[in-house]
């Protein structure tokens, strides 16, 4: 099993970690599926002594999802993309992280609903967030106009979809990334190799799904992941840049 090497990254990221006034002080990992982020984030958190919270871990549940497939677009019956998230759920987390003990939520992703919760001691000097678009800023209309993929030629040849994931990125996540602290970005190579990560991470799970359904799932990821690989170093405070393998290039 490949990975990103946890023990330079973790060095490397704590000598350059930098103090700030507001508690919890929230540490923001971002980077594509399979980049690593869960690997480091649990290493981190080791080293730190503080909690890990995921933004898969605020996905909707199955019947709100549902919903908004029925009112919305039947693309958002599948959860990650923004949208599909209660954000609000995120933010009042960090506040409740600063008083006292805490209830952190947990998405159990076998059942694809919320798990049971769990209790971390507080208040908390530290959180690390973890998840695939931290950080990521929407794109401009004109940016939306022609699909990325065959998922959306077949699925959202209008672009209603696109649109609306794009709405939502611009409006309450954004007050999501306000409360990080500082983001590192995992830079992967491209998008090419997301999928074959990705692949890689079902085959280690022992999980269900096909080669051919991964790479058709990573499509609903696809347009926002090739954003954030074109900008996300500018938007992060640290980035560090992986290679095929995930070896991390540190400098």
């Amino acid at each position: 099993m490949h990975a990103v090497h946890p023990l330079p990254a973790t060095d490397w990221i704590t000598a350059r970690l930098r103090t700030g006034a507001r508690r919890p002080f929230v540490l923001g990992i971002a980077g594509a599926q399979g980049s690593g982020k869960t690997t480091i984030a649990r290493a981190l958190a080791a080293r730190l002594g503080c909690p890990v919270l995921s933004l898969d871990d605020l996905y909707l549940d199955g019947a709100a999802r549902q919903r908004l497939a029925e009112t919305v677009h039947p693309l958002l019956r599948t959860r990650g993309v923004p949208g599909t998230h209660a954000v609000a759920a995120g933010l009042a987390v960090i506040e409740a992280l600063a008083h006292g003990p805490t209830l952190l939520p947990r998405f159990d992703k076998a059942r694809d609903e919320p798990g049971a919760p769990e209790r971390v001691d507080g208040p908390a000097e530290m959180l690390i967030l973890e998840g695939w678009c931290l950080g990521a800023r929407p794109q401009r209309d004109t940016e939306l106009a022609e699909p990325v993929n065959d998922l959306e030629r077949e699925h959202d040849p209008d672009g209603r979809w696109r649109r609306w994931v794009n709405g939502q990125l611009a409006g309450a996540y954004q007050a999501l990334w306000a409360r990080i602290d500082q983001l590192i970005f995992l830079q992967a190579p491209g998008f090419e190799i997301v999928a074959d990560w990705r692949i890689e991470q079902e085959r280690n799970a022992g999980g269900p799904m096909a080669d051919a359904e991964i790479r058709r799932f990573v499509q609903h990821y696809e347009r926002l992941t090739r954003h954030m690989l074109r900008h996300g170093c500018d938007w992060a405070d640290l980035t560090i840049e992986l290679d095929a393998a995930r070896h991390s290039k540190l400098t």
